[in-house]
């Protein structure tokens, strides 16, 4: 009890410290967490002075505790999380509270300020879960593209033969209705719905519209956030789309701010409430080069050119906001009606006796100091055929063993977010060609890469150093999703496929100047 008791005094004490609560909170907050442990009293004694960035150290003692007091089944990971959730809830500003300072802040000391008060909450309150995302492997893969960056993901741990069991028993549910509706906020969450008490947002106007801005829990990059609806509706690319972005951005101008398209295999993972995805990061998308320009006799003030990226891409630059949302409402409007079979594209196919439409767009959109507004436009198609049953644009069957997933906003801006599984895996080949394990035991253990394991052992043989063997696997990964990127655009970056891209933007009204 006492140990227990002096943890919730650490606590409170970094939650005021970083301003989670107030000097007349904490007496709530600590009688909150008493119950919660099921403890009659407070811990008596002095607590020793200490300045941490995240609770996680406290954290992971007072969850042990709670599972050795049965107050969740220790031996199911999603418990655990959801009920480190329930114990940072008692230490947070109420939703209200955090509205009104960030608003506070953008009127005062501008909206940087505001967003780095609510990015530290975040962290601090762990709903960014720090400690899991610093497992994430990362590294660069330099190609004829510029860069590309690589991450294998190991903020989500694989789920574990109980969790899928309590999942299966389950009762059906549908309130929150997704993991990004308005209703999640202090939602306590279930063994397959992540607890969200520590979960906090703040209300956003697009086009007089209601949104909110909150920040993903495993952030892929800095300032990783969403923005999102408040009715629940379909993910939809229309020309108010393009509205509603110039209206974040502009909001947000340090902020680089896309959406994920609104058809399967070329949309995100979850299409049923539409949002965007943002952050203050610069993506290795921002710094392809450009192929060709282009003119555009309605919109005189705007700059349109192709760039050497794998994923087809259209960027529009100027300052005019209007000439670019118009541009951009073209474009979608062409190309949804688009088709050129010599490229492989259909507009639309017939399926049970009604169309099925295939083309949509990826937009996104950043501000530069010197362009202006930089809209990058890339055509998706998700036609599927007996040859390419996942899509033809879509990362193809041959790469499958390191992505199979949809190539999503994220992706098409360059940034590979790969399985956990290639963690061990990359580690396993990469000890077979510095001779430390036999390369058949590696194919049995990992079948889906033994084809690729032949080609690395042919390439590179058995006998390099363990540092060179590491270089030699990540510098193939990249290459592989390099191809997966390439697999997604609709316009190869070859003589017939730039030729087919010119032809698109010639429908399109542009001139090549």
């Amino acid at each position: 009890m006492a140990h227990t008791a002096l943890l919730i005094e650490r606590l409170l004490q970094f939650s005021l410290q970083h301003s989670l609560i107030g000097e007349l909170d904490a007496y709530v907050a600590r009688n909150t967490l008493l119950d919660l442990f099921g403890l009659s009293e407070p811990w008596a004694d002095g607590v020793p002075e200490e300045h941490l960035d995240v609770p996680t150290v406290l954290l992971d003692a007072l969850l042990d505790d709670a599972a050795a007091r049965g107050l969740y089944d220790g031996e199911v990971p999603a418990l655990r999380v959801n009920f480190e959730a329930r114990i940072m809830g008692a230490v947070m500003p109420r939703e209200s509270e955090t509205a009104a300072r960030f608003e506070q802040l953008r009127q005062t000391q501008g909206v940087r300020a505001a967003t780095g008060y609510f990015y530290g909450l975040c962290i601090a309150s762990n709903y960014i879960r720090t400690a899991q995302i610093a497992k994430n492997i990362k590294w660069d893969y330099p190609c004829k593209y510029g860069r590309l960056e690589i991450t294998i993901n190991l903020t989500k741990p694989e789920k574990d033969p109980k969790t899928i069991a309590l999942e299966r028993l389950q009762p059906a549910a549908s309130y929150p209705k997704c993991m990004l509706c308005i209703e999640n906020i202090g939602y306590a969450g279930r063994v397959n719905f992540p607890a969200r008490q520590n979960h906090r947002v703040v209300p956003l106007t697009l086009c007089r519209e209601t949104w909110y801005l909150q920040y993903s829990p495993y952030v892929y990059y800095n300032e990783h956030c969403i923005v999102f609806a408040h009715e629940h509706a379909p993910m939809a690319i229309t020309p108010r789309t393009f509205e509603q972005l110039f209206d974040f951005v502009t909001q947000f101008p340090h902020y680089t701010c896309g959406s994920n398209a609104d058809l399967p295999i070329v949309g995100g993972s979850i299409l049923s409430h539409m949002h965007f995805q943002g952050g203050s990061y610069a993506f290795p998308m921002q710094s392809a080069e450009t192929l060709c320009r282009y003119r555009v006799p309605e919109y005189p003030d705007i700059s349109v050119e192709t760039i050497r990226w794998p994923v087809s891409t259209v960027r529009a630059c100027g300052r005019d906001a209007a000439q670019l949302i118009g541009f951009a409402g073209r474009l979608l409007e062409t190309w949804r009606g688009y088709s050129d079979a010599e490229a492989d594209i259909l507009a639309e196919t017939m399926e049970n006796g009604s169309p099925t439409p295939h083309n949509t767009v990826t937009p996104i959109l950043h501000y530069d100091e010197k362009k202006g507004y930089v809209l990058d436009l890339v055509p998706r198609n998700n036609r599927t055929t007996e040859q390419y049953p996942e899509g033809i644009f879509h990362p193809h069957r041959e790469i499958h063993h390191i992505k199979k997933e949809n190539i999503g906003l994220i992706e098409v801006m360059g940034l590979a977010i790969l399985p956990s599984r290639l963690a061990q895996q990359s580690e396993a080949i990469a000890a077979v060609l510095c001779g430390q394990t036999d390369a058949k035991a590696c194919r049995a253990a990992a079948p889906e890469h033994a084809d690729w394991l032949d080609l690395l052992v042919k390439k590179y043989g058995t006998a390099l150093s363990p540092e060179q063997a590491q270089d030699a696997v990540k510098r193939e990964i990249g290459a592989k999703f390099e191809t997966c990127l390439e697999h997604a655009g609709v316009f190869k970056l070859t003589p017939d496929g730039l030729a087919a891209f010119d032809r698109f933007l010639t429908a399109l009204g542009c001139e090549k100047l």
